[in-house]
């Protein structure tokens, strides 16, 4: 289940975390808000353009992460823009003690990306990389010997955002990934209904939901008003992944 730091406000980012956890998200993805998330289609740029308006950076996103009462593991979901301005090993150092559990960073390469791992590591955090079924054996071979945690299988070609179908090109990729590693491969990038989370689970070990959450969250989450609907929501997409 992912997020962005922010929108809505970020002052009730713990709240939401938790509303998703008593949902059953069994990993929640923050999104650290940027101003050219180029890997994110439309409802997620609006999403980052709305926490950024609001003031929100990332250091401001994590001492609100650091707040909330956590029991499941939380992967930050960004572009390496903000973490080389900070600088890596701070970075690496900051999400940590704000609570995270591993980074999944859209615009680094696994080939560029030996300072981050090597940061991540001495900080004690996860490295998720992304491949798409237009990944070569060469780049599969790259992202699965470099993740750690789990390995993001981008459902389709192009950006974020919802579709009628989650299985177009997944069953491929995900066999792919999983004959070059034992971590588990989750799948998202188009994922919005229960049907679609079934599709999913029936290859591969999860199912990532991102634009229908944010959605979601912007149309009713209304300061807690609207948590009762989205828990249950959440959980309905929950069970699909054990029918």
């Amino acid at each position: 289940m992912f997020v962005t730091a922010g929108d809505p406000p970020l002052e009730e980012l713990p709240s939401i975390l938790g509303a998703l956890q008593d949902g059953g998200a069994d990993v929640i993805e923050l999104g650290i808000p940027f101003s050219d998330p180029i890997a994110d289609g439309p409802t997620i740029q609006a999403s980052d353009q709305r926490a950024l308006d609001r003031g929100v950076t990332p250091l401001g996103a994590l001492a609100a992460l650091s707040k909330a009462n956590l029991e499941v593991p939380v992967a930050l979901m960004g572009y390496y823009n903000p973490v080389l301005r900070l600088g890596v090993a701070s970075f690496a150092a900051e999400a940590k003690k704000a609570g995270a559990s591993g980074t999944i960073i859209t615009d680094l390469t696994p080939e560029e990306s030996a300072p981050w791992i090597e940061a991540s590591q001495r900080g004690g955090l996860d490295t998720i990389f992304l491949a798409a079924p237009t990944s070569t054996d060469d780049r599969l071979d790259a992202v699965c010997s470099r993740s750690s945690g789990f390995v993001y299988a981008v459902s389709r070609t192009g950006v974020t955002g919802g579709r009628e179908s989650a299985r177009d090109e997944v069953d491929s990729l995900v066999r792919r990934m999983k004959a070059r590693t034992e971590v588990p491969v989750c799948v998202g990038f188009g994922i919005t209904k229960p049907e679609h989370v079934r599709a999913i689970c029936q290859v591969a070990d999860g199912a990532v939901i991102g634009s229908w959450l944010v959605e979601l969250l912007h149309r009713i989450w209304n300061r807690g008003q609207g948590r009762g609907e989205i828990v249950r929501l959440i959980r309905e997409m929950k069970a699909a992944t054990r029918e």
